[in-house]
């Protein structure tokens, strides 16, 4: 079964590398428990969609992702209502740093994924701040559902 295993930091941004433009994201929530996602993912020459399905768990879950047509994903997400996120992804060294925008504008958030739960993460970039893994408030699925 397919896993995510993964740990999320706040990002002292005052610290960060210069960074490029990133890719856009929308992402939007059909179901909360499970996590069922839709995301557009876009960069200045393309487009593509996923869905996405996430068991439960802060640090280790099932995930069940699959490309879709962008089309239908657009179509998708009206059905999501207000529980939508934006953000701007960038990657650094195996980090992806999230740069949220709209109601979240300010947060900063950085993941690294792990391929087995017996590795190790590298050692922490300076511009990495507290670990916020087990903080379900920063789990994109509840960000979404925030007003």
């Amino acid at each position: 079964m397919p896993k995510e295993i993964e740990h999320k930091f706040l990002v002292h941004t005052d610290l960060l590398p210069p960074l490029g433009d990133g890719k856009k994201l929308i992402q939007g929530y059909l179901c909360a428990r499970p996590t069922v996602r839709v995301r557009i993912v876009t960069t200045k020459s393309s487009a593509t969609a996923y869905l996405t399905i996430k068991g439960p768990g802060l640090v280790e879950r099932d995930e069940f992702e699959y490309e879709i047509n962008v089309d239908h994903a657009r179509e998708m997400l009206p059905l999501c209502g207000k529980v939508i996120l934006e953000k701007i992804r960038h990657v650094v060294d195996g980090w992806e740093i999230d740069e949220f925008l709209g109601r979240h504008h300010g947060l900063w958030l950085a993941e690294y994924e792990l391929h087995s739960p017996d590795q190790k993460l590298p050692p922490l970039p300076k511009w990495v701040g507290d670990e916020v893994t087990g903080n379900p408030a920063y789990s994109n699925s509840t960000l979404a559902l925030q007003p």
